[in-house]
């Protein structure tokens, strides 16, 4: 090679256009508690599999090289992309908001390669390390840094075809190293950034709104990102009467919008958002839930892989625990399509992960790369070109909206990809019971939807015989103002596609109605407003309700069953209930061993009294079984009208007709 070819090469690099993928970022001051999402202060070098044994062994005995993690210092974090490393200590970057998630950016985009360019100033080491699909560590290089400068190093992406990510260490040495900046990139030039209309649906949330709007505020990047930041309101309380609300809307430089309409739940809220972001040009529409707190620096990432994906994608962002919040709820969702349930994608993941506990080297399953069906809609960017083609949400309310839309996009063509790094804190479904009361009605219609146009099996898979073992749980719980909901549901779907659109508004009121006439959804919040338990025979010689095995589950039931359809309730049980019984415990199989009972909700903000009504079973049992009867008969009928039906429920100008008959007021 000569002198010329050299220079030549000298120049070519130093001319390269480098374009962010991901930076490196740290927690606000405000947030200490996430510090371990951002930064891991113990020595955890990751997952090491034993060299001895067979493999399948090796595989079910992974071991760990760790030991106990420091506390972090405030005062450490200097900026929101800077921090302080004291003298030798080591800090790593191996976390779930700054490694960077190798093996969805190789699937996904045409990356091929990423450049990692770590800002320094001071005296240590940098050093790279990539994990495969295991969970396997493996060192990558390493630089020692002196002085004010910039590191970099070139990583080919070619090794993360099933799992893995990259990340570095930052060590310090006999005086402090800070980290002024780190970034992931990609040779350029850049794709043009898409337009972006951030939407967020509201039902009287309006301080989670205006947290969420000061955030973006303080944001410039990714305040820039977006084109219309699009608040939909459907309650009572309204975002644009709130005390704050005013200097909010002036920090957000005119690119606030409130749409005040009916409440059409959230398939109405987020169909109204996609609507909007499609009429306006923009190129994706950012969906988000009201009582979220996101992180910012997501939505920059969000686009970013949006904007390199092979193929028009939809990408959502993760859901942690708003009250536990290094807590991650789950790592990617499909749907079962035999049950048409969700399931997780794999048998080793697991819900609510702890990075407290278990920090992401630690942790195999998260190297392995999650595919999905859908990403929920607590956060999730849907190219306006995916909406053209295939329509907004179905007109259902609530509950397997966001599930729904996923399929039918695969179907077509379009994939989901839950990204790592990208997240929102949202309340757990931990913290929830949406199987009963009101939401039971939307639940249960919804899934048999779901299951008349996507399910590939005859007659739905399991779909029919699940929903009708559920009444019956339901039934011997006493929890008859649930069961009322669910038939309603079955009835409503036999009335094939027409009757969906009209019971957008007017379904929820008259649930809401008939659960005021069943005690067992009537809520009192003071536990003394009931009479005091007491059981005249406690049950089983003392020792408590136990769940039935397989083996004697079906006798079991059968005379469980049999004795509460003819088995007269006493008069005491009516009179008082036989025992409280927390919401933890409020199970089938013990709670249909009882005549009368005060069940605490999953708030525990109240509670409810259960009585047993042998008239009411019997009648709703017979009903069950009559409507899930017809449900099976006219499978195949139905599940042709409701195919037939899909484009016209889920169109724009279908949509269009409802909005202009429910929007209240639209300004700016």
């Amino acid at each position: 090679m000569t002198a010329v070819d050299v220079k030549e090469i000298v120049s070519e690099e130093s001319q390269q256009e480098w374009q962010t993928l991901q930076r490196v970022i740290l927690p606000p001051q405000a947030q200490m508690d996430t510090v371990p999402l951002y930064v891991d202060m113990g020595t955890a070098t990751g997952v090491q599999l034993p060299t001895t044994g067979d493999a399948s062994d090796r595989e079910r005995r992974p071991r760990t090289i760790s030991s106990p993690a420091r506390e972090a210092h405030s005062e450490d974090f200097v900026s929101r992309f800077s921090m302080m490393v004291r003298p030798g200590d080591r800090v790593s970057f191996g976390t779930y908001f700054n490694a960077f998630p190798a093996s969805y950016w190789r699937r996904w985009t045409n990356v091929d390669s990423v450049r990692l360019s770590v800002t320094t100033a001071g005296a240590g080491a940098i050093v790279v390390y990539k994990s495969n699909s295991r969970g396997s560590l493996q060192r990558v290089d390493s630089q020692r840094v002196e002085g004010e400068t910039t590191t970099t190093f070139d990583l080919s992406l070619k090794p993360f075809g099933d799992g893995g990510w990259y990340w570095f260490d930052l060590v310090a040495g006999s005086e402090p190293v800070e980290i002024n900046r780190a970034e992931w990139q990609a040779a350029g030039p850049a794709p043009e950034r898409g337009t972006v209309t951030l939407q967020i649906t509201t039902l009287n949330k309006t301080d989670f709104c205006l947290n969420n709007l000061r955030l973006l505020a303080q944001d410039r990047e990714a305040l820039d990102a977006l084109q219309e930041i699009l608040i939909v309101d459907q309650g009572t309380q309204k975002v644009a009467q709130a005390e704050g609300f005013d200097e909010v809307k002036a920090e957000l430089g005119g690119k606030l919008r409130i749409i005040e309409q009916s409440n059409l739940g959230g398939s109405g809220g987020f169909s109204r958002g996609m609507y909007e972001a499609v009429a306006n040009g923009s190129d994706y529409a950012l969906l988000m839930d009201d009582d979220i707190v996101v992180e910012t620096e997501s939505i920059l990432r969000l686009v970013t892989f949006g904007d390199r994906c092979k193929t028009p994608t939809l990408v959502g962002g993760h859901m942690f625990d708003l009250f536990n919040r290094t807590v991650l709820h789950t790592f990617g969702e499909i749907v079962n399509p035999y049950r048409i349930q969700p399931a997780l994608p794999s048998d080793e993941m697991e819900l609510g992960h702890d990075f407290l506990v278990s920090n992401l080297r630690q942790t195999p399953w998260l190297h392995r790369r999650c595919d999905v069906d859908y990403n929920g809609w607590w956060m999730c960017l849907i190219p306006t070109s995916v909406i053209r083609e295939i329509g907004l949400s179905l007109p259902i309310f609530i509950k397997w909206d966001d599930a729904e839309y996923g399929l039918r996009a695969k179907e077509r063509g379009f994939p989901t990809v839950s990204m790592p790094g990208a997240a929102v804190w949202h309340v757990s479904w931990i913290d929830k019971d949406d199987l009963v009361g009101w939401q039971a009605y939307f639940h249960t219609r919804n899934r048999a939807l779901t299951a008349l146009l996507h399910s590939p099996y005859e007659l739905g898979g399991r779909v029919i015989r699940e929903l009708q073992q559920d009444d019956v749980k339901h039934l011997v719980s006493m929890q008859y103002a649930t069961v009322q909901g669910r038939e309603w549901a079955i009835r409503d779907l036999l009335k094939g596609p027409g009757s969906l659109r009209g019971l957008l508004e007017s379904k929820l009121p008259e649930i809401r109605k008939m659960l005021s006439e069943h005690t067992d959804s009537v809520f009192k919040p003071d536990p003394d407003e009931f009479p005091a338990p007491r059981m005249a025979k406690p049950p089983r010689h003392g020792q408590g309700f136990s769940r039935p095995g397989k083996v004697v589950l079906i006798p079991w039931a059968l005379k469980t069953v049999a004795r509460q359809l003819v088995k007269p309730v006493v008069d005491t049980s009516r009179e008082r209930p036989q025992a409280n019984v927390p919401h933890m415990d409020n199970k089938w199989w013990r709670m249909s061993q009882y005549d009368s009972a005060v069940v605490s909700n999953a708030e525990g903000t109240g509670a409810s009294w259960y009585k047993r009504d042998p008239r009411a079973m019997r009648r709703m049992l017979a009903e069950s079984a009559k409507l899930h009867g017809e449900l099976l008969a006219r499978w195949r009928s139905l599940a042709a009208e409701y195919k037939g039906a899909l484009h016209d429920l889920t169109s724009m100008e279908s949509w269009k007709k409802t909005f202009d008959e429910h929007t209240l007021s639209d300004s700016r």
